[in-house]
């Protein structure tokens, strides 16, 4: 067997002559018989779904209706048929993407494979073994479960792996994503199949096994890259070939080097170092072009070409600057020489069941994060590596990607198995990974360091134990993947684990590298300690609240609308989450009666909060140089501290996101008896601005305005103005009154920022029952409203029950007298149907009596 060196796909190979194996496949439970249709790419419960033999794993509490799955054996069986033709090339190989996990494959009576990790794809010659006309393929899938109990039955101790929601907690000992064993945000359904795709290869004289653009050195003015082949020659003699290079950027002329080599039997490495003056550079989102060059290989023999592979490849360098400072440990990306403050997100699987994650949502939730003004995100260690499609859009988008291993939240195994299959898939992911721009970084693990240093172990397993665990943790993450990275990606970056540090639980620490602060969430705290607690680089922190009521019905019937109820409480993983939720609401705002008023308030909640923090730590850059808010996405419709749920729907959140990442901003806070205006910019060059300050009521009516004249941060935060905070509002009553800030260009007029400031919290208020008038009006298949009010209208919510629509905007505040107008477009493009449009606003809620 072989692993398979590079992930192949139409977007970065040649396939000149290849057979998918996507048809005819059926399945079967071990034992039974009973064999039924199955698809492929695919999983188990899938199959099962489709055949009617499990009900939605999403619905209710059908959750445990399904666990069964897990135990059991799964045969998945096809045929095809094979040409003479076919059969004369040089060799075949039978390529799988992704098998989940341990299975045996066979083919016409034949054992030609042995799988054991999720995370590679296999590369298996079979020409030996295939036969003209039908052909017989059977791929054993063996219980995950079943397979690794006797290593857990003889290991001694149960590994400290919480998120593994069984009691025999295999899970680590297995090669595949952890979450599918449960986690704090997601289902457990620990799933088997062919999930990704599976095909025949049929090769000539000669196969490009891998290509590997090496970025050695890039400046504006020249880019010095190595182009590294591995060429296999698959017959038994000595073939002169030629190799060429071609470079292409757009309608600009191609560059070409071109090398005669002698590829010897077997696998060649052939080096082709190109220049390229004066780079079109990949630029980040909100900096510019995310230039893409096209990098073409071919190898030709005997005037013939016999083999090609391509790649799009950015031209850039992203360095990752942890040094020591007088404050503690700096932790900032620097991209094409330019310090760069990190806005993004951490990303998990979109979905329990991984093969549904097709390119279409990829490219959606990659829109989503360029719409958010977002230029990272980072792939968390509890998932999957990522299919292509995801890395090849962040290429497209200039969205920079914090790759983790996949290892996350517990010690490993570190016996001769185990770190046989880590290095495997250490080569396979680093390879398959490293031509894509948008590549950033490598990190070890997620929170493993942190868990070794603070999370009681060696008090619950005694010295000896915690010894061996932290041997296994040495030989893991200090030895065999920074090797590796070293190795295959040289001159990229590797963190041992996120954080290495630094503890949200031990201020002392938050000077140091990148931090994961929980203090808003496990810690129970106010979100204004996030304007206290600064890190150098905050790389998760989040507050959850519940889908909006249309991704709620998907799950539920109106007899479990209750927080507590048995359904709900099925959907919230968190053992403090629904507590914790209304908690913190109580700090912000009247706690509402009924359970849509108590989803509605905690996706303004969550959305409020979590952006009082990425604005302090913009604020506070070049001190601190990231905020990536935990999380992105859902694998599956649950309550979650996401800002997109699992249809695809932005939470208030995202929408908060947008507005706190935006290129230009006002924010104005409260520091002692000062109100503070600061302007934050991540444009790279200045201009005079001006900053307009009204002080206004509910009603509209402007009490106090006065401005103020400067320049544009260039890259940076600055605190612009600042003036007494009572005298700010000496002339009103805080309760009716806000400030509205409006930045703008001195010469252009244009408008780069415009914000409010509200002096006390929301149940402090007194909000005026908004009347928002609301136009309708189709436009080119979309629904275009135009809302307006003579009064201050708080967080103004647009439903419609259509899964995944998009809003030009939404949870805005309303201003009095203001029109805006909102876009309403669907998440597939097609046409929108008449909808029902349902409009709330935080003073439409009611109480309960505090």
């Amino acid at each position: 067997m072989a692993l398979l060196t590079g992930f192949f796909s139409l977007g970065n190979t040649t396939l000149a002559d290849s057979l998918t194996l996507h048809s005819g496949w059926q399945f079967s439970k071990y034992g039974s018989n009973e064999w039924l249709p199955a698809v492929v790419p695919g999983t188990v419960h899938q199959d099962l779904i489709a055949q009617g033999k499990l009900p939605d794993p999403f619905y209710g509490m059908n959750e445990d209706e399904i666990q069964w799955v897990e135990d059991e054996d799964w045969l998945y069986r096809t045929s095809f048929m094979l040409t003479e033709e076919q059969l004369a090339h040089q060799e075949i190989f039978l390529v799988f993407e992704g098998l989940d996990t341990y299975a045996d494959v066979s083919l016409n009576g034949a054992c030609i494979l042995k799988a054991d990790n999720m995370f590679v794809g296999y590369r298996v010659p079979v020409k030996h073994f295939l036969r003209k006309g039908e052909n017989k393929l059977l791929v054993s899938f063996r219980s995950p479960l079943r397979e690794a109990m006797p290593q857990w039955e003889t290991n001694g101790f149960i590994y400290p792996a919480a998120n593994d929601h069984r009691a025999e907690r295999v899970s680590i000992f297995t090669r595949k994503a952890p979450y599918s064993y449960g986690w704090d945000w997601g289902i457990r359904m620990v799933t088997c199949g062919i999930w990704r795709p599976v095909r025949l290869e049929f090769a000539g004289q000669a196969v490009i096994e891998d290509y590997f653009v090496c970025q050695e050195s890039v400046t504006s003015s020249r880019a010095e890259v190595d182009n590294r082949l591995e060429i296999n020659n698959l017959s038994n003699q000595i073939q002169e070939a030629q190799v060429k290079i071609t470079c292409t950027y757009g309608q600009e002329r191609s560059r070409m080097i071109e090398q005669a080599v002698s590829l010897q039997p077997g696998v060649n490495t052939v080096s082709l170092p190109l220049n390229i003056e004066s780079p079109h550079l990949w630029m980040p989102n909100g900096w510019g072009e995310a230039a893409l060059y096209d990098f073409h290989a071919s190898v030709t023999i005997d005037g013939k070409t016999v083999a090609c592979k391509q790649h799009q490849i950015g031209l850039r360098s992203i360095r990752v600057v942890q040094e020591k400072d007088s404050l503690g440990m700096s932790f900032y990306f620097e991209v094409n020489g330019i310090p760069m403050f990190a806005k993004g997100t951490n990303l998990i699987p979109s979905d329990a069941l991984l093969p549904r994650v097709t390119r279409e949502r990829y490219v959606r939730l990659l829109e989503d994060v360029q719409a958010a003004h977002m230029n990272m995100i980072r792939v968390w260690g509890g998932g999957v590596y990522e299919d292509d499609a995801l890395y090849e859009e962040a290429d497209k988008r200039g969205i920079l990607v914090w790759q983790d291993f996949m290892f996350a939240c517990t010690p490993y195994p570190h016996d001769p198995a185990f770190l046989k299959q880590v290095s495997e898939e250490a080569v396979y992911n680093i390879k398959r990974l490293r031509n894509h721009a948008s590549l950033a970084m490598w990190c070890g693990n997620n929170e493993v360091s942190e868990g070794m240093k603070y999370w009681g172990w060696k008090k619950k397993y005694g010295t000896e134990i915690y010894q061996q665990l932290a041997d296994g943790y040495d030989i893991l993450f200090r030895r065999l993947l920074p090797e590796k990275v070293k190795e295959l990606d040289p001159g990229r970056f590797y963190l041992e684990s996120s954080p290495y540090e630094a503890n949200w639980g031990r201020p002392n620490t938050w000077k140091n590298g990148d931090s994961h602060n929980w203090g808003i969430w496990y810690g129970q705290k106010p979100f204004e300690s996030l304007d206290a607690e600064i890190p150098r680089f905050m790389s998760e922190f989040g507050f959850q609240s519940f889908p909006e009521m249309k991704t709620i019905h998907s799950f539920a019937s109106p007899e479990d609308y209750n927080m507590e109820s048995p359904v709900m409480n099925a959907h919230q993983k968190s053992s403090i989450g629904n507590f914790l939720i209304k908690k913190t609401m109580g700090l912000y705002y009247r706690v509402p009666e009924k359970f849509e008023d108590l989803v509605y308030l905690g996706l303004v909640l969550q959305g409020q909060g979590m952006r009082q923090g990425m604005e302090a730590h913009r604020r506070n850059r070049p001190y601190c140089m990231g905020s990536l808010i935990w999380q992105l996405n859902d694998s599956w419709p649950v309550v979650s501290w996401s800002a997109i749920d699992y249809y695809g729907n932005w939470k208030a959140l995202h929408y908060q996101s947008r507005r706190a990442f935006a290129p230009v901003l006002v924010d104005a806070v409260r520091e002692g008896d000062k109100l503070k205006y600061y302007v934050m910019s991540d444009v790279l060059k200045t201009k005079d601005i001006i900053l307009q300050i009204e002080l206004t009521d509910f009603k509209g009516k402007v009490l106090r305005r006065h401005q103020v004249k400067g320049e544009l941060p260039v890259n940076s935060s600055a605190l612009f103005y600042e003036e007494d905070w009572n005298s700010a509002f000496a002339v009103c009553d805080t309760t009716t009154s806000f400030i509205h800030m409006t930045l703008k260009g001195v010469h252009d007029r244009q408008v780069l920022s415009d914000e409010v400031y509200y002096p006390v919290r929301p149940k402090a208020q007194h909000l005026p029952q908004a009347k928002i008038n609301c136009k309708i009006k189709k436009k080119n298949g979309a629904c275009e409203l135009t809302l307006k009010s003579d009064q201050l209208a708080r967080d103004v919510f647009i439903e419609i029950p259509v899964q995944g629509v998009r809003f030009s905007d939404n949870f805005f505040d309303l201003l009095p007298g203001v029109s805006r107008k909102i876009l309403i477009t669907s998440g597939d493009g097609s046409p929108l149907e008449d909808v029902s449009v349902h409009i709330r606003q935080l003073s439409d809620i009611s109480y309960t009596e505090n």
